[in-house]
């Protein structure tokens, strides 16, 4: 493998997975310190779940921002960037002394990770042949799926023994880490670089998208699926340990039990590949949410909410967005094969901009019940069967 500023060469894949694995950690796995870190700072739940959801706007805008400057100037040196950015958020959230302080520290992060999110993509797509594509990628989604499965229970383990801040203390270490693998090992895997397009060309793409039926369908019922849960994650801390009495390393293990339950589905969605037209099985995945979220609903109505009838439906609700998902970025990708970069982004900056205003919903909502993530996750289901029946 070519390493620093060589010319192109053979990336490593283990690295690009790892890079692109690092775009959403620090989402997940400050989630079951949340509860701590509001007490410690002397703020509202409503307050530090802000940090969940400003995070999640600094994803979805950074996305439409990276993929064009690494197509004008590398992926190497952006990425970089990006990363250098991502560990000044970390080192600015160590020592933080109030909650505006820690919010203005996740959007930093947000704003440098979401260039690992996009350009990890960006350069397994770059250094595969037509005949490995798919298995890399496959490899690369399936990593994606398992990230917020495992980085709850990380975070609940860390906060557990050693704080709160210690959650940012390893995930600095983490990327600190990374960056220096990228910039010793790293080859240029950008083989032809463009001249960066204007924002009129960047909005005229997008624009062409969104004028297909077909694309609005799916990205609306892929996006809802992507990041409905996270209405779950932003105030897991506080209805497992308030209402419900369970400790930070509990909560972890927690999220990472209802998470685990989309590779479930990611697995089911690829043995129907082929075997169940892709609306269909996206259509049979949002069903399985819908249902199981009114179950959750129903659950605290009824007033027996434990953890068991409050895990059970929200596992339930992970498998159909493991099937729901894939289905759907698969339909939305096929629509226009020419701009599938476009196509992605605009994907992934909706997905992150619904996942900020679902949690922004259940924050403000937030009573101390099931109800308001019940209610969200119904919205969400409903409007996924909406769009696909216009698919």
């Amino acid at each position: 493998m070519e390493s620093g500023r060589g010319g192109p060469g053979r990336a490593s894949l283990p690295l690009l997975v790892a890079v692109t694995m690092t775009g959403t950690v620090a989402l997940h796995i400050f989630v079951p310190a949340l509860a701590a870190a509001a007490a410690d700072l002397g703020t509202t739940p409503v307050a530090a779940q802000l940090t969940i959801t400003l995070y999640l706007v600094g994803l979805a805008c950074g996305q439409l921002v990276y993929g064009p400057l690494s197509d004008r100037f590398g992926r190497r040196p952006v990425l970089i960037a990006g990363l250098s950015l991502y560990l000044a958020g970390l080192l600015l959230a160590i020592p933080a002394t109030s909650i505006e302080v820690l919010i203005v520290a996740r959007v930093l992060q947000s704003l440098g990770a979401c260039g690992s999110l996009v350009l990890g993509r960006a350069m397994v797509r770059d250094v595969s042949t037509a005949t490995d594509a798919a298995r890399k990628i496959a490899i690369l989604t399936m990593a994606m799926t398992l990230t917020p499965a495992l980085a709850p229970a990380i975070g609940g383990l860390v906060a557990g023994a050693f704080g709160w801040r210690a959650v940012f203390v390893v995930l600095a270490a983490l990327v600190a880490t990374l960056a220096a693998l990228v910039v010793v090992t790293l080859p240029e895997t950008n083989r032809r670089p463009v001249a960066l397009p204007g924002i009129g060309a960047v909005a005229g793409a997008y624009w062409r998208l969104l004028r297909h039926p077909a694309y609005r369908a799916y990205l609306l019922a892929g996006a809802c699926a992507g990041t409905s849960l996270y209405a779950f994650l932003a105030v897991a801390p506080f209805l497992l340990v308030d209402r419900l009495g369970r400790s930070a390393q509990e909560v972890g293990l927690d999220c990472l039990i209802v998470v685990a339950g989309m590779v479930v589905g990611s697995a089911a969605a690829g043995r129907l590949a082929g075997r169940m037209p892709i609306l269909r099985a996206a259509k049979v995945g949002n069903g399985i949410c819908l249902a199981s979220a009114l179950v959750l609903l129903a659950v605290d109505r009824s007033g027996s909410l434990t953890v068991v009838t409050l895990l059970g439906p929200l596992v339930v609700y992970a498998v159909g967005i493991g099937l729901l998902g894939p289905n759907a970025v698969t339909g939305l990708m096929n629509v226009d094969p020419q701009a599938a970069g476009a196509a992605s982004s605009l994907y992934g900056f909706t997905q992150m901009a619904l996942g900020a205003l679902f949690t922004l919903v259940v924050a403000t909502w937030h009573d101390g019940s099931a109800t308001p993530v019940a209610a969200t996750l119904i919205g969400a289901a409903i409007i996924a069967a909406l769009s696909l029946r216009r698919a």
